[in-house]
């Protein structure tokens, strides 16, 4: 029923082939100060969900002063002028709300979900920690904050079992002064030596409205909307524009074999290649790959590795799209008995497989299948829909990019899946990780798997 409803929310017209086409309806303008808002109306639940996005992220960062992006996401609750410590989560929780944020590489995103009575109040409380979170920042604050995200790091990255492979991954995957080279959560040495200046002169320069932009989507009057936004923003200064950031080009000239011994059980294969950028050609193609390779039971790898031959616990392979290049990564644990070795060399056969003939017509539809449930299933929620609206808009100018964003994949032949195989996953191009227990180095995949 939740679906029915959404779907008659969303306008629908017939496009190529009779398909209907997904169009989200939106009203856009831009505040004086440089902020862009962007509003959608949908009245099937008496919910609004509030996605504020801020075009800062780990890549705009520099070599030596990593993890500012990040350390802002904590510090972004830590209060400002008119919201004491502690009453951001409070006040939205006694009104029913809820919110929370998250940092990539590319960008800072805080969103709230709020019943529709109570939309002044997420306003209000974003448009003060933009305005004016300077003017409750202590130095104090910023160490307690500094001091929760080295925490966050041992716990996640250093502590955890397989936890440095995404950043061993990214450090041979891009040279030392490409933005993606370091991690989002920063290095503990750059964390531990920013000083209070420094994270004063970063909200200064990114936490400025023209790199914001934010959406409300959900129970709205657009009109009621859009005066309440005049009204909570209009006196947020405008600040500097930032400059725009120059796009490097990432490319491996050779394969690198690298072997990380840790605190495990089982060893675990990693191969990972560059890839187009988010929404650039072949990005699509590389997501459907994904899926015939390792996406469900009847996989390829899948059907290989864990059920045919059981020489693996498990596997994964995934597209990981963003604004400067992504990454092709496949992820494989291989169980109790058996080395990299035999995984990697399976992993090569099903690879060559792919690069010399394209995968079945009915695989193809099974994953563009998979991928439009999945698309749909997250147009249900107001919020996810409110995030998409943001990430369209950031990403190519058009929010309401549903439907190109769907027809990408719908238009794919499966010998494009072949060619984009045999283009963009060179056996020369790629990092190879085998993370292997401590003193079982003869565990990992050698030099030729073949």
């Amino acid at each position: 029923m939740r679906r029915l409803l959404i779907l008659t929310a969303l306008a629908c017209s017939l496009g190529v082939a009779g398909e209907p086409r997904i169009s989200v309806s939106y009203s856009r303008f831009t505040l004086p100060n440089g902020l862009d808002v962007i509003l959608h109306e949908d009245h099937t639940v008496p919910v609004v969900a509030v996605n504020l996005s801020y075009r800062v992220g780990s890549a705009d960062e520099k070599p030596g002063k990593t993890g500012f992006a990040h350390l802002f996401e904590h510090i972004m609750f830590m209060g400002s002028r008119d919201v004491p410590v502690g009453k951001f989560d409070q006040w939205l929780e006694a009104a029913g709300g809820d919110n929370n944020a998250n940092t990539t590489e590319d960008r800072t995103d805080y969103y709230e979900d709020v019943p529709s009575n109570a939309l002044a109040l997420p306003l209000f409380l974003e448009s003060d920690r933009m305005g004016f979170l300077l003017d409750s920042m202590t130095e104090a604050k910023v160490n307690a904050q500094r001091d929760v995200v080295r925490n966050e790091r041992r716990e996640t990255i250093e502590n955890a079992p397989y936890g440095l492979a995404p950043i061993l991954i990214d450090e041979n995957l891009y040279p030392p002064d490409h933005p993606y080279h370091w991690p989002t959560i920063g290095s503990m040495a750059d964390l531990s030596a920013a000083s209070y200046n420094d994270v004063v002169q970063f909200f200064r320069t990114y936490y400025v409205p023209g790199n914001a932009s934010l959406v409300i989507a959900g129970d709205i009057d657009p009109v009621k909307a859009r005066a309440a936004v005049e009204y909570w923003f209009s006196d947020v200064k405008s600040g500097a524009p930032v400059p725009p950031q120059p796009v490097p080009v990432a490319h491996l000239t050779a394969e690198k074999r690298v072997v990380q011994e840790d605190r495990v059980e089982l060893p675990r294969l990693y191969m990972v290649w560059n890839t187009p950028a988010e929404f650039a050609p072949g990005d699509a193609e590389l997501d459907l790959l994904a899926s015939v390779l390792a996406g469900g039971k009847t996989s390829r790898l899948y059907r290989r590795l864990v059920y045919d031959l059981q020489i693996a616990q498990d596997v994964s392979a995934a597209q990981v799209s963003a604004r400067l290049g992504s990454e092709f990564w496949i992820v494989v644990t291989a169980r109790s008995g058996h080395t990299l070795s035999e995984i990697a060399g399976i992993v090569q056969e099903e690879l060559d497989r792919v690069k010399k003939d394209p995968p079945s017509r009915r695989e193809l539809e099974r994953a563009v299948n998979q991928y439009e449930a999945s698309f749909l299933d997250r147009l249900e929620n107001i919020g996810t829909t409110a995030n998409l609206l943001n990430t369209y808009v950031r990403l190519t100018g058009n929010p309401d990019y549903f439907n190109e964003d769907l027809s990408r994949y719908k238009a794919i032949d499966p010998s494009d899946i072949q060619a984009i195989a045999e283009t963009w996953l060179p056996d020369e191009s790629r990092v190879v990780l085998s993370v292997v227990p401590n003193g079982k180095k003869e565990l990992a995949a050698a030099k030729e798997p073949r």
